[in-house]
C-alpha cells in the first residue's frame, strides 16, 4: 500500500505541474493538453478525488513505509497546486471587468449561470428551463450535401430577438454542433437570444475555403428564415472557439467578399459583432509557434491541401489578420494564458493589429491559468465568461436598437427577453 500512496501522490503532483507548465513537444503536446484541460477546468472535482485518494490510501496502511510518506508529501504538494489552479480561475471576474465587460448588475435582470451545472457538468447538455431546441434543421442542401444546425431559443414567443451564430472547433477536421458552445447558447436563450449551432464540411473531405463558404450559406439562410425561429434577420453576432474562432473571425471580417459566397454574391453577409475564443488568426507569420501555423502538416496536407512555400498567398487569404479594416464589427477576443495548442501570443498580436485598424471597440480578456477549450466544461471560469459574453452582446444589441454606433457597453439596463 505505501507504493500505491506514492503513485497517487506522484500523479497528483504531475497533474498540478502540467496544469501550470504544459508540454509543447511533438510527443507530449496532446496528452499534456488533455491532462491540463481536465485538471484546470475540473479542478474542484479533482481536488475532492485527490484528498479522498490520499486519505483512503493512508488509512489503508499507506504510511507503513517510507515510500508512503514520500507519496503523502507529493500528494499534499499536488493538492496545493490544485488549490492554486482554483484560485487562478477565481480571477476571471476581475479579468472580465478589466476588459470592459459590465458585470455588476441586478441579478433579476441578468440571472447568473446555474450553479448546479458547476457541480454536475453533464447538466449543460440538457436544455435549460425555458429553452426549446430545434435540432437538425437543414440550412444547405445541394445533391447529397446536407448541412444542419440546431436552434436554441426561448420557449415563449415574442418580438424578434437578436441572433447568435456558434461555430464549433476541432482543428477543421473533427467536431459537431452537439458538442460545443452549449453552456453559452443555453444561457443566451434564457436571456432572450436565438442561437444557431452550425455544422460545416470538415477536412480532409473539405478543402479550404469550403468551410467558410458553408458558413456563408448559413448567413444567406439566416436572412431568409430567421423570423421563422423568432430571430431578427438584420441582427446577428458570431462566436466560435479554436478552428471555430478562426472561422468566426473570418465570417466577421470578410463580409460580402464575392469569392467566399459564390452564386449569392448579392446577399448581405455582414454581422454585428464577434466573440472569438482561443482562435488562430494568422497563418503566415511566425510568432506563437516556431513556424507559421500554415506550415503545419495538418493545414498543408489535410485542410489547405497546398504547399505553404508554393502557395503562401492562399494561406494569407485564410488568415483573419489579412482582413482587419476600419469598418470591422465589434470584437471580443478571449484566450487562455496557459493555452498549449494555440499560444496566447496569437491572440495578443491579432488584438493589437485589429485595434490599430478598426473604428469599432475591440475587447480582450486573457484568462489567467486557462487552457485551450476551457469553455467546453461549465466550470467557474466558463460561468463567468458566459455571463460576460451575454452582457457584452446584450449591450451591443441595445445600442443597435437605439440606433447608436457600437461602443464598449458601460451598462446594460434592460434584458432582451
Amino acid at each position: 500500500m505505501p507504493h500505491v500512496l506514492l503513485a497517487v501522490g506522484a500523479v497528483s503532483l504531475l497533474l498540478a505541474v502540467n496544469a501550470r507548465r504544459p508540454r509543447h513537444g511533438a510527443v507530449l503536446l496532446v496528452p499534456s493538453f488533455f491532462a491540463g484541460w481536465l485538471t484546470i477546468e475540473l479542478a474542484p472535482h479533482l481536488l475532492v478525488l485527490e484528498v479522498a485518494g490520499l486519505a483512503w490510501t493512508a488509512a489503508a496502511g499507506g504510511l507503513d513505509g517510507r515510500a508512503g510518506w514520500l507519496g503523502l508529501a507529493l500528494g499534499l504538494a499536488g493538492t496545493a497546486g490544485t488549490v492554486a489552479t482554483i484560485a487562478a480561475s477565481r480571477k476571471t471576474l476581475v479579468t472580465l471587468r478589466d476588459s470592459g465587460v459590465p458585470l455588476d448588475l441586478d441579478p433579476q435582470k441578468a440571472p447568473p449561470y446555474p450553479r448546479s451545472h458547476l457541480v454536475l457538468p453533464p447538466l449543460c447538455l440538457i436544455p435549460r428551463r425555458g429553452v426549446r431546441v430545434d435540432r437538425n434543421v437543414v440550412f444547405r442542401q445541394e445533391g447529397r450535401l446536407r448541412l444542419k444546425l440546431d436552434v436554441y431559443r426561448p420557449k415563449e414567443d415574442g418580438r424578434l430577438r437578436p441572433g447568435l451564430m456558434e461555430i464549433h472547433g476541432g482543428a477543421w477536421v473533427i467536431g459537431d454542433k452537439r458538442e460545443q458552445g452549449l453552456p453559452l447558447l443555453n444561457h443566451m436563450a434564457v436571456q432572450g437570444w436565438v442561437g444557431f449551432n452550425v455544422n460545416y464540411r470538415l477536412s480532409p473531405r473539405a478543402t479550404w475555403p469550403e468551410h467558410l463558404i458553408d458558413l456563408k450559406h448559413f448567413l444567406r439562410w439566416y436572412r431568409e428564415h430567421a423570423e421563422e425561429y423568432g430571430a431578427d434577420p438584420d441582427f446577428l453576432c458570431v462566436t466560435g472557439g479554436s478552428a471555430g474562432g478562426h472561422l468566426a473571425a473570418l465570417v466577421a471580417l470578410t463580409a460580402n467578399v464575392p469569392k467566399f459566397q459564390p452564386g449569392f454574391e448579392d446577399v448581405d453577409t455582414s454581422v454585428q459583432g464577434a466573440v472569438t475564443f482561443y482562435g488562430v488568426y494568422d497563418l503566415i507569420e511566425p510568432g506563437a509557434l516556431p513556424i507559421p501555423f500554415g506550415e503545419t502538416k495538418l493545414l498543408q496536407k489535410y485542410v489547405m491541401k497546398r504547399s505553404f512555400a508554393e502557395h503562401r498567398e492562399v494561406f494569407a487569404e485564410a488568415s483573419p489578420a489579412t482582413y482587419v479594416r476600419a469598418d470591422a464589427p465589434p470584437f471580443f477576443v478571449i484566450h487562455g494564458s496557459h493555452d498549449s495548442l494555440i499560444p496566447v501570443l496569437e491572440a495578443r498580436r491579432f488584438v493589437e493589429k485589429l485595434r490599430d485598424a478598426s473604428d469599432s471597440p475591440v475587447l480582450y480578456a486573457e484568462m489567467q491559468g486557462g487552457q485551450h477549450a476551457f469553455d467546453v466544461f461549465p466550470s467557474y471560469r466558463t460561468a463567468r465568461v458566459v455571463e460576460g459574453v451575454e452582457r457584452y452582446l446584450t449591450g451591443l444589441h441595445r445600442q443597435y436598437v437605439q440606433g447608436k454606433a457600437p461602443s464598449v457597453p458601460d451598462e446594460v439596463d434592460e434584458s432582451v427577453g
